[in-house]
């Protein structure tokens, strides 16, 4: 078997785009750390070292490549493969728990202490939390500057430097540039519209097929997907905007409407969850293809994704109005009730007729709220209710902290909610890639052959083994097969 080093090794001499993000090369002639498929002519083997993050690669004293631009590259979806303590930790800190340095209060959310937080990222990312998080700002920093025309005040604020000082400081010690240098030296790539960040996928990434999800899932008044664009409305300390999200080829273009750039870092690692931009397609490609059933649905979508939410409450209570019943009817369930109990807002979009208006109501709204009117029958209109006070009261975390097996038994807690109902929302809301909804009908219908009796949620389960850590995207394959429909 070959070592890592030496994959890594024949991945950077071919500059195999699917290595693309999931490791660095440190180049010791030049002091900088650049991606495998850099242009640059390939140096020495002697001359380079292997980082598994640019966070490592930064810590080891290496700057970014201002060629190849490592702050381009797709990442890995919460770093696969690492402890659940990392993975947890990691998707605090793209949500900003280290905005204050604080890394004690990271580990008591995560519940270990702080040394075995640091040897647990050390172990698996080869950095320290600090310095996952200060690469995290300094690249998105770097793409609002070479993308946008924002202000180096505006960048400096969306990126969470806190002053503008500490931002010139910071960049002038890792690129010996200032930021408004770099910015003369990217003159030819910065686009015209202040308000649109370049979100890069791994390839390959099949947007039509993503916005097909959506589009027969999209709440109305909420969520609207028109003209190869998906848009849905979000609230961003109390002030209610818009994000419109369309494919640029190679990237996801993202655009606000009615937001400013204080929560542009914390919205932009939310739309990466949501369209799944990260997921290890070569990896997951590999492990479902050993499945005789899988192994032609993997060919036909070999870059699946298993889309995300915006609101862990939200989508819980569109799988609560999904039980048993057709997508079209939850959402149009769903779209009463953000009709109903959802807070109006006026956001102009351009070439958009009709954008979205509505944000869905908060679970303080829905405690009480009369859902029995709107056409839900009686006992899931009081599971949503109990599920709104139990988000009220505490009892259920939609936090990137809670582990999601004590996720999914504090939501089955909740009268009305059984595996398939947690197995779902683990999947998207807590974006778990192993989450598998066995009793779902679409997932067993969808290994019916003539004469052969349809198969079993334990016969399903059993068979899903093989398909470890990665059964979610084994459902949505599953569902977008010929016989399964769900989800």
């Amino acid at each position: 078997m070959q070592s890592r080093n030496e994959v890594f090794e024949r991945a950077r001499l071919s500059r195999d785009a699917r290595f693309d993000g999931r490791f660095f090369i440190g180049v010791k002639t030049t002091g900088i750390y650049c991606r495998p498929i850099c242009p640059a002519n390939a140096p020495k083997s002697e001359n380079t070292v292997f980082f598994r993050t640019a966070a490592s690669a930064g810590e080891a004293g290496f700057r970014p490549c201002l060629r190849c631009r490592p702050e381009c590259a797709p990442g890995t979806a919460a770093w696969a493969g690492t402890s659940t303590t990392v993975q947890r930790g990691l998707r605090l800190i793209a949500e900003g728990a280290l905005d204050d340095g604080n890394v004690e209060r990271l580990s008591d959310r995560l519940g270990v202490t702080s040394r075995h937080l640091r040897r647990l990222f050390a172990k698996h990312l080869g950095a320290s939390p600090l310095a996952v998080a200060h690469t995290q700002r300094l690249h998105f920093a770097k793409n609002l500057i070479d993308q946008t025309s924002l202000s180096m005040q505006d960048v400096s604020v969306a990126a969470g430097f806190g002053s503008v000082r500490r931002f010139n400081d910071t960049f002038k010690k890792t690129y010996g540039r200032t930021p408004r240098e770099l910015r003369r030296h990217q003159e030819s790539t910065v686009v015209s519209s202040a308000f649109a960040v370049q979100l890069p996928y791994r390839l390959p990434f099949d947007w039509q097929q993503v916005l097909a999800f959506f589009s027969v899932r999209a709440t109305p008044g909420v969520e609207r997907v028109e003209n190869g664009r998906y848009l849905r409305t979000i609230a961003i300390d109390d002030v209610g905007g818009i994000v419109d999200i369309r494919d640029a080829g190679g990237h996801l273009s993202l655009s606000l409407h009615g937001i400013g750039t204080e929560g542009l870092f914390s919205i932009v690692q939310r739309v990466r969850s949501i369209f799944d931009l990260d997921a290890t397609t070569h990896d997951i490609a590999s492990t479902l293809s050993a499945d005789e059933v899988l192994r032609p649905l993997v060919k036909s979508n070999p870059g699946v994704r298993v889309p995300g939410s915006w609101d862990g409450f939200e989508l819980t209570v569109r799988a609560i109005l999904g039980q048993q019943v057709s997508v079209s009817a939850a959402t149009t369930l769903a779209g009463r009730i953000a009709d109903r109990y959802g807070e109006r807002i006026e956001v102009a979009v351009e070439g958009m007729a009709q954008a979205p208006t509505r944000l869905f109501p908060r679970p303080q709204r829905l405690m009480r709220a009369r859902l029995e009117t709107l056409g839900i029958i009686g006992s899931r209109a009081r599971t949503i209710r109990r599920v709104a006070s139990a988000v009220v009261a505490g009892d259920i975390s939609f936090d990137a902290a809670e582990s999601t097996d004590r996720f999914r038994d504090s939501l089955k807690t909740v009268k009305g909610i059984g595996d398939w109902t947690a197995e779902y929302v683990a999947m998207r809301a807590m974006k778990d890639p192993d989450a598998f909804p066995a009793t779902d009908l679409g997932l067993l219908r969808a290994f019916d052959a003539p004469g052969r009796e349809r198969m079993k949620p334990r016969e399903l389960l059993a068979r899903a083994e093989a398909w470890r850590p990665w059964r979610a995207y084994a459902a949505l394959l599953l569902w977008g097969s010929e016989n399964g429909v769900g989800g």
